[in-house]
């Protein structure tokens, strides 16, 4: 039975059960509850639709009736239970169907037993209702609650105090009029000390449930006061931090996060904590939680980093305790198996960051906002050099992340994806931001101007440093048109004159991936006004020469009798992009780079041929003059592309500036556009969908009319059948009534022949004068014997087709009675399509 059958079954059952609460309807409806469990039930009871709304409120209201079976209220109530673990079920339940006012008005209905499994059952349901939820206090049998609440807290050794004391801890966080409620009591004072001493109690969930009432009740009044002054803070904070690490279950850590993210809200609590000495190693426990596999605690933990984000404090130790860890291994991490890769926090977010689309939002969503918290720390401070390995790890999965799903994913996940899209580009400009900030850190600290006679080290050094900054510029390339601002920012960067040395390398770079990134960037960069273009392609001729001249050195060496010795080879060294280099070496360091050789070679070289390497040392030295003037002519070239600069400068301002406006009006406009796209698109989907689904319902609807009229025709030839059959039954009637006449008539005949026999017997004597009589008499009984036993062989026939017709009839009308009550039920459902479709069809189509 699929879904929609089965709400209709349950909706039809309900109200069967509340016009007549039999046993049997109340066994239909246990059944078709159980089925409903069994078919996961929050997915097909979604409040937003009608037949599953209708199925909602006959639940709530049958679980709120006191006079219905006690079984079947238990049955509901845990279908409820089950259907509140989905959080937009769950704000239904309390908003739209009162469940929380029904549940209590049980509750106070069974107060005079409360050892009764409803109240229990009831309590843990509101429990569930009530986390992380607002009630109003004005609902019916709130005050009942709440004193039947403090009582059994009261109460000694009484099963129900621990539910009890969680209800009443989740009534009184962020409620002022329950608060106020109970501090009007009269024994209020024995209240708060029944809850002091539940602090010493062996279970930790009841610890922290009575430490959160007392928190929600006395945390800004005289008893708040000394519960966490400063001499005792510490210990508290102690205890909530080892129910978080060490609690009895997820339950119990949620608390514990809640009460430490109510106490981190009061602004002397905050500054307690911050100087609480042991908050390092509890913070690297507490990130410790972020390998659990289950969502719900690692929320929770999530949650509660989030909220130490709050105190300025403790926002940067957040920050060194994830990032700090996070070097060399996080690359070798892996996001999907965070509890295999050394206990690193940055892997752990990275993987609740990459849940799938069908897992919990609720993680995924405070996953992203802590990310946005640390990188906005990270950029403000000297972090970022820290971040780095950790964007390496994070950066690609945002970007898969903003790839679309599968065209056959469900409506419910196409919402969610639009909506982590949305929070991953929010995400990705925090991360910009700390990448704009690297950029500039790596074009100021100078690894991008080398000198020619550089060393191996710093010439490798620049070459990762324009790596760097070219996965950098790729990104910016991708994402500015997604991000607020980043296109400016980007085309700003692509006009300032130290991008020439990262770009001259790259596209003369012997990585095909390198080169055809360099490309991308500058397809985009050359229609700019100020591209330092002529820099550009000096900076790759000179790049060009030097490779070939290295080309033309190696090949001289290999042809050598010897390599030189590894002293020799150690003093050379690749030169950086020529953009950077401002001048060559002068003639006095080549005679003391000659003297330098000289004396190597009276070293070193004692067993090889003089005159060979100083061949070999002629060659670089004449190589080292060409270059010093190459290098002369590229500063002359520079110098006059300099002027031509100067005078294209003002003109181009002047361009640039007009073509800044049109392109901030064009894009405003464009944007405004756009967005009026979207939202033409989404409401032209909608209707789309809307008309697509009132199509497939009439169809269904014609041919379940279809189906009626068959019946209706199969009907109307019963009816006539029917009439036929009463014809011949009145004809039955008609020969029975001639059939009694003839018996009758034969009965009377027959006393008649005794009467006659009795006459001749004792008339023998005149036998023989009345011979002519008795013959005629006896020809007469002959005739009259023929006629009985032709009204007796009719009369048999008659008895037969009598039956026989009898037989017919109770078949038909056996037949007839079936039809008739597949036709009320046809009738019933009708009325319900008519009444479910909401006036869509006339009542005039439907009738038979």
């Amino acid at each position: 039975m699929d879904g929609t059958t089965c709400l209709k079954s349950l909706l039809l059952s309900i109200n069967q059960y509340k016009s007549s609460r039999s046993a049997a309807n109340a066994a239909q409806l246990q059944k078709l509850i159980h089925d409903l469990c069994g078919m996961k039930g929050p997915r097909l009871l979604s409040p937003q639709q009608v037949l599953p709304s209708e199925c909602l409120s006959g639940l709530v209201e049958l679980a709120g009736d006191p006079n219905i079976d006690p079984c079947l209220s238990s049955i509901i109530i845990s279908l409820l239970a089950q259907l509140a673990s989905d959080e937009e079920i769950k704000v239904a339940l309390n908003s739209t169907y009162n469940l929380t006012g029904t549940l209590a008005s049980v509750i106070h209905s069974n107060s005079a037993t409360p050892r009764e499994g409803v109240v229990l059952q009831c309590l843990q349901v509101l429990q569930s209702l009530t986390y992380s939820a607002r009630v109003s206090h004005c609902f019916t049998h709130m005050d009942e609650l709440l004193a039947f609440l403090v009582q059994h807290i009261q109460a000694p050794n009484d099963d129900l105090t621990v539910p009890c004391l969680g209800l009443m801890a989740n009534l009184c966080r962020y409620n002022v009029s329950v608060q106020t409620h109970i501090k009007s009591l009269s024994h209020v004072k024995v209240f708060y000390r029944t809850l002091i001493n539940f602090l010493a109690h062996s279970s930790l969930t009841v610890v922290v449930f009575a430490l959160s009432v007392l928190t929600s009740l006395t945390l800004n009044e005289e008893v708040g006061e000394k519960l966490f002054h400063a001499r005792n803070i510490h210990q508290t904070f102690q205890l909530i931090f080892n129910i978080i690490v060490n609690g009895d279950g997820t339950l119990t850590r949620k608390y514990a996060v809640d009460l430490l993210v109510d106490l981190v809200k009061n602004p002397k609590i905050a500054n307690y904590l911050t100087r609480y000495e042991h908050f390092s190693p509890c913070l690297s426990q507490v990130l410790g939680l972020l390998h659990n596999k289950d969502p719900d605690s690692a929320a929770k933990v999530l949650e509660l980093l989030l909220s130490l984000c709050s105190v300025p404090g403790l926002r940067t130790l957040l920050c060194q305790a994830v990032f700090r860890p996070a070097g060399a291994r996080l690359r070798l991490g892996s996001k999907k198996e965070p509890q295999g890769c050394g206990g690193e926090p940055g892997v752990a977010l990275v993987h609740w960051v990459s849940m799938p689309l069908d897992g919990p939002d609720k993680c995924y969503l405070q996953a992203l906002l802590l990310l946005e918290e640390l990188f906005e720390e990270t950029i403000d401070s000297a972090l970022y050099s820290s971040a780095q390995p950790f964007l390496d790890l994070l950066l690609p999965v945002l970007l898969t992340m903003l790839e679309a799903p599968d065209s056959t994913c469900s409506e419910r996940l196409l919402k969610k994806h639009c909506s982590r899209v949305a929070r991953h580009i929010w995400s990705l400009t925090e991360t910009l931001l700390l990448c704009l900030a690297q950029m500039e850190a790596l074009f100021s600290s100078g690894q991008m101007d080398v000198s020619f006679g550089c060393t191996v080290a710093d010439s490798e050094l620049s070459q990762v440093a324009s790596e760097v900054i070219l996965k950098m510029l790729d990104l910016m390339r991708h994402l500015k048109q997604l991000v607020l601002d980043m296109e400016t920012s980007f085309y700003r960067i692509l006009q300032d004159q130290r991008v020439v040395a990262p770009l001259s390398q790259s596209l003369t770079s012997d990585h095909r991936e390198h080169v055809q990134t360099a490309l991308r960037i500058l397809f985009e960069a050359a229609p700019l006004p100020d591209f330092p273009v002529v820099l550009l392609g000096e900076s790759i001729t000179a790049n060009n020469a030097y490779r070939q001249r290295e080309a033309e050195l190696s090949a001289s060496r290999l042809s050598g009798l010897e390599p030189l010795p590894a002293p020799m080879l150690s003093r050379s060294c690749p030169p950086p992009a020529p953009s950077c280099q401002s001048s060559g070496p002068s003639q006095d360091a080549i005679h003391s780079l000659i003297e330098k050789l000289q004396s190597s070679m009276e070293d070193h070289v004692k067993d090889l041929r003089v005159s060979e390497i100083m061949d070999v040392y002629e060659q670089k030295i004449s190589a080292l003059a060409s270059k010093e003037g190459r290098l002369q002519d590229l500063l002359e070239a520079k110098a006059m592309a300099l002027s031509q600069a100067d005078r294209l400068i003002a003109q181009y301002r002047c361009q640039r500036a007009q073509a800044e406006a049109e392109a901030r009006k064009l894009a405003s406009l464009l944007k405004e556009a756009e967005h009026r796209k979207e939202e033409l698109q989404v409401e032209l989907s909608g209707q789309v969908l809307e008309a697509e689904r009132a199509q497939a319902d009439i169809q269904q609807l014609l041919q379940h009319n279809a189906r009626l009229q068959a019946d209706s025709q199969d009907h109307q030839a019963l009816k006539a059948s029917y009439n036929e059959l009463l014809n011949s039954e009145r004809m039955l009637k008609e020969l029975q009534s001639a059939h009694i006449i003839l018996t009758k008539q034969a009965e009377v005949l027959r006393k008649q022949n005794e009467g006659l026999k009795e006459e001749v017997r004792s008339q023998e004597e005149r036998v023989r004068q009345m011979d002519k009589e008795k013959e005629d008499m006896e020809e007469t009984i002959d005739v009259l014997r023929k006629e009985l036993n032709k009204t007796e062989q009719a009369r048999k026939e008659a008895s037969i087709r009598a039956s026989s017709l009898e037989l017919q009839k109770s078949q038909l009308e056996a037949k007839l009675q079936k039809k008739e009550e597949e036709l009320s039920k046809h009738s019933q459902m009708i009325a319900m399509i008519h009444s479910l479709s909401s006036g869509k069809l006339k009542s005039d189509s439907l009738s038979l």
